[in-house]
């Protein structure tokens, strides 16, 4: 950075000549682009801006009026100020005419009282340019170097915006041509305070030009888009104007920001980005305070204060999986098949934020993982849950032709009692997965025994009852590769109805009976009797549990 006229005074070589600001007092930080050394009255025309004229007043003119205007053509040209050396022309101080128009015209006035070498000091302050410069230079490569490598690695906005603040030192915001939050960084700051009144202080600044700076906001803005189309804007919250480094800093993270969302291919949108890293700062306790993520999700339009909340679990079927009674349009894409499963849960994802604006039910709606998407409705007044949550399955289901589940937790009051809630959603949603019922929508209650059975799968004394009722049967199969748990499971699944069983196994009925009289056998009871079918089949359903989970 150039240095100012305050750190010309502050080196050695000035203090030397005991330097004394006459003038323009409120103008030392000015930026000093050169130093020129100057006698000639009508030097103005030979400058360009930025200089600091050193002279000794020996070719000045005598008349006040034409010493105004010698001022007066330095200030427009655009001088950062003028230093005078005393004892050639002015011997003890300079004519109130030069005072008075450096002050008019806001012009930095300096005297140095002894005589000064001016040689030393423009080595003195030039050598401090150029270095300035090359540490601009090797700043600016660092940025080429860094932006470079996040468009080639396709770093998300959050990613983009930490390298903006940690070269800029401000706080740094993305947000769309709706004016909501993409991504935000606080740069250590309030992310609260920052995003206060967000929507309604964005629209009152709409500066010219694709990068520009707002001196009534302190924003320095720069638009966000290729090829014609600007989708959002970068925004640097500044506490004064901004530099040209910062300048150059916030269009090129812009520049690198339009690659990324040209190159996505298959991927959820920025907004479904935003959401999904909102939901897993709350669930992974991200956050310090929960009004930052309340902060956060209204700079998105989703108001979560005030609000009953609802967790809910979108969750596809593995490829291989079993498919939801009634939920597969006409024109479905089977899991697996046409379209990666990534590219699937981008469009549920898209799908799910869809049917809430259509149901006009504003929510945080973003991916979970590689097979769930996560949906957290602030439940308008006087809506229950059950009614919010119908209307998302339908109008999901109307709009998204690929199987799923839609599983919702508990209803809760605030945003630190979210994460139960979505705990609940997803294991409600590991459940129903496997048995899908063509429901709407399941909460814990419809699971019944397969969840209750799901809700204790990791504890031992469930796994010590599994293995008691099943073990010697389970051994039995390994030993000789049979298939007589199997047998239990259909003979079980079909009501204990021998000849249904039969059909299902795909055995004739005698060697189906044969199998069953084996089963007996091997574990030592009877399966005629009632209550050890029972326990049986709960052990079935547990083992079934046990397995999902280490698979």
């Amino acid at each position: 950075m150039l240095p100012t006229v305050a750190d010309v005074l502050a080196l050695d070589t000035v203090r030397r000549g005991k330097p004394r600001v006459v003038a323009g007092g409120d103008r030392l930080d000015t930026r000093v682009r050169w130093v020129h050394v100057g006698e000639v009255h009508d030097i103005a025309h030979l400058l360009r801006g930025g200089e600091l004229v050193l002279t000794t007043g020996v070719a000045l003119p005598d008349e006040p009026g034409s010493l105004a205007d010698y001022i007066g053509e330095l200030a427009e040209v655009g001088a950062s100020g003028l230093v005078v050396e005393l004892g050639r022309r002015f011997v003890r101080e300079l004519p109130r005419a030069v005072v008075t128009a450096a002050e008019e015209h806001g012009l930095p006035l300096v005297t140095l009282a002894r005589e000064t070498p001016f040689v030393q000091i423009t080595e003195s302050v030039h050598a401090r340019i150029i270095d300035s410069q090359l540490q601009e230079l090797r700043a600016s490569e660092q940025l080429h170097e860094v932006f470079t490598e996040l468009s080639v690695e396709g770093a998300s906005p959050g990613e983009v915006l930490n390298q903006v603040v940690r070269f800029s030192g401000r706080p740094a915001l993305l947000e769309n041509l709706a004016h909501q939050v993409l991504a935000c960084d606080a740069a250590g700051g309030d992310t609260g305070t920052v995003l206060a009144n967000w929507e309604a202080r964005s629209r009152a600044v709409m500066p010219s030009g694709r990068t520009a700076y707002d001196a009534a906001a302190g924003w320095l803005v720069t638009m966000v888009g290729a090829r014609g189309q600007d989708w959002g804007r970068l925004i640097l919250l500044c506490d004064g104007p901004p530099g040209p480094r910062d300048i150059v800093l916030a269009e090129r993270a812009a520049t690198t920001l339009a690659l990324g969302r040209l190159l996505e291919r298959h991927q959820e949108s920025l907004e479904r980005q935003a959401h999904g890293t909102i939901l897993t700062g709350i669930l992974t306790h991200a956050y310090a305070d929960p009004d930052e993520a309340a902060a956060r999700a209204r700079a998105v339009g989703v108001p979560l204060t005030g609000r009953r909340l609802v967790s809910a679990v979108i969750r596809l079927p593995s490829p291989a999986g079993p498919v939801p009674a009634g939920t597969v349009a006409a024109g479905a894409v089977p899991a697996g098949t046409a379209l990666g499963e990534q590219a699937r849960l981008g469009e549920l994802a898209e799908a799910g934020a869809a049917a809430c604006r259509e149901a006009k039910l504003p929510a945080l709606v973003g991916a979970l993982d590689q097979s769930s998407v996560g949906v957290l409705l602030p439940l308008p007044p006087r809506t229950a849950a059950e009614t919010a949550l119908g209307v998302l399955a339908e109008r999901l289901r109307a709009g998204f032709v690929t199987p799923f589940v839609l599983a919702a937790g508990s209803v809760v009051e605030s945003i630190k009692d979210v994460r139960r809630s979505f705990l609940e959603a997803e294991q409600v949603a590991e459940v129903a997965v496997r048995r899908p019922d063509g429901r709407p929508f399941y909460r814990l209650p419809d699971l019944r025994l397969r969840g209750l059975l799901h809700l204790l799968r990791d504890d031992a004394r469930l796994q010590t009852f599994a293995e008691r009722e099943l073990g010697a049967l389970l051994a039995h199969d390994a030993q000789r590769h049979g298939d007589l748990t199997r047998i239990l499971r259909v003979y079980l699944d079909s009501g204990r109805n021998k000849a249904v069983a039969a059909q299902k196994a795909h055995l004739s009925r005698p060697a189906f009976y044969d199998r069953l009289r084996r089963l007996e056998r091997v574990l030592d009871i009877d399966l005629d009797d009632v209550e050890s079918c029972l326990s049986l089949h709960v052990a079935l359903l547990a083992l079934e549990t046990f397995r999902r989970e280490s698979g």
